[in-house]
């Protein structure tokens, strides 16, 4: 079965490339209906939790990562969360908080994308897909939990001051 993954491999990544557009695009359209409800902890919460079950591609061995491989996807997963968290803008409308629709939001996001699938090519020279699958889970998991810890904490500051006043 690998032996026919690998010979099909260039095929995978243009696919998997292609699909990450498309989720691309559906996340546009989703934060800008997002952005018209204000912000609550449950928004903020369930990406998140959703997304761990994908953890489970770690109890097969195929999708493992060595500890080096880890630490760059961590690494780099933080840097990507940067941007967005500097991106991300809020906004209060009738004593609720909200998520600023930006028009540089779209940009970066592809740009991400774009990031990403150069660095998916750059590893898949030397990385076997399932590890590559499994770095990517891990780089997208951890932008989006410190980008959503980011907004929690604003979330809880909106929320205390809102108390004060």
């Amino acid at each position: 079965m690998i032996e026919f993954l690998e010979s099909i491999e260039e095929l995978l990544f243009l696919i998997a490339s292609i699909g990450a557009v498309i989720m691309g695009i559906v996340v546009i359209f989703v934060r800008k209906h997002a952005s018209k409800t204000p912000l609550t902890l449950k928004k903020i919460i369930i990406p998140p939790v959703m997304m761990s079950t994908g953890a489970l591609m770690y109890i097969f061995p195929y999708f493992r990562l060595s500890w080096i491989h880890i630490a760059e996807t961590i690494v780099i997963g933080a840097i990507f969360s940067v941007v967005l968290i500097i991106t991300t803008k809020y906004e209060v409308k009738n004593s609720e908080l909200y998520v600023r629709q930006t028009k540089a939001f779209p940009v970066i996001l592809m740009g991400l994308l774009l990031a990403r699938i150069a660095l998916k090519y750059i590893f898949s020279l030397n990385t076997t897909p399932g590890e590559i699958g499994g770095m990517f889970f891990l780089l997208a998991f951890v932008m989006i939990g410190i980008w959503r810890l980011s907004m929690f904490i604003k979330h809880n500051d909106f929320k205390k001051q809102q108390a004060v006043a």
